[in-house]
């Protein structure tokens, strides 16, 4: 496994024992979005702010590569799907870990939604997946979300926290989540799953203590990191959104601390 812990090494800081990924494969779900029309430049910014590492398309890698400056981490997406398909929530597998390694990856990471009409059709993607990555000792990071016919509440604490119990269940090295919205309801999510637990960002939030007091109390929680991707490559200030993040993350820097450092 010594294959494994040397990659993870290059996606989770080895001194906090935590990471802030920032993931930019929104591309082939919506297209170039605000903040994403020119990915070398974004690029440049998130990895400026200090991310641990960035997480794109196959096609895109080539954007992200660092000829000069500061070095990324790189996890490779696996799944693919789109808003206008006749179900945006299936996912196939549009690359493989074989041709993640010959890219340069550091890590892959697969999409699941739980509850969605073909869920078992990326249940056995992830097993496959995850099969592969043990071959090759790949880390993988497991995006698992609840959405469907049957989901009431994506952010429902029992369906989150079975998501993240499937993605540790099937393999991953990293399980990617929402959050719960609480510090005692999350800290049930990362009681139930053996593996690192990341929250996910979400939709655009109109409020940077918003975002801040979320990532606080997901670490309070227990959480090992975040991998939030508009709320970061869209901010205004992205550089410095992202670095207020990582003081969080890394340092434990509190909420107030990490306003005053987003507003200097």
């Amino acid at each position: 496994m010594i294959g494994k812990k040397i990659r993870l090494e290059r996606i989770i800081d080895r001194n906090s024992g935590r990471t802030v990924i920032v993931p930019m494969d929104h591309g082939v779900t919506v297209g170039p979005i605000a903040g994403l029309e020119d990915m070398c430049e974004a690029i440049g910014k998130v990895v400026r702010g200090g991310a641990n590492a960035i997480l794109m398309h196959k096609g895109i890698v080539r954007a992200g590569h660092r000829g000069a400056g500061k070095d990324v981490g790189l996890i490779v997406h696996l799944s693919g799907g789109t808003s206008i398909s006749p179900d945006p929530n299936a996912k196939e597998l549009v690359c493989g870990v074989e041709e993640a390694v010959k890219l340069g990856a550091d890590a892959v990471s697969i999409h699941v939604n739980l509850g969605a009409e073909t869920d078992s059709d990326m249940l056995a993607q992830l097993g496959f997946v995850s099969e592969q990555c043990m071959e090759w000792q790949m880390p993988l990071v497991a995006m698992m979300y609840t959405r469907g016919p049957k989901i009431e509440n994506e952010y429902d604490v029992k369906y989150v926290k079975h998501a993240a119990r499937v993605g540790a269940e099937l393999g991953a090295d990293i399980v990617k989540v929402p959050y719960t919205g609480s510090v005692e309801s999350f800290k049930e999510v990362v009681g139930g799953c053996p593996v690192p637990v990341v929250i996910a960002g979400g939709e655009k939030m109109d409020s940077d203590k918003d975002i801040f007091q979320m990532v606080a109390d997901a670490l309070e929680a227990g959480a090992t990191g975040l991998s939030i991707g508009r709320n970061a490559f869209q901010h205004a200030k992205c550089e410095k959104m992202i670095g207020a993040l990582c003081k969080m993350v890394h340092e434990g820097m509190g909420v107030e601390e990490a306003i005053k450092t987003l507003q200097g």
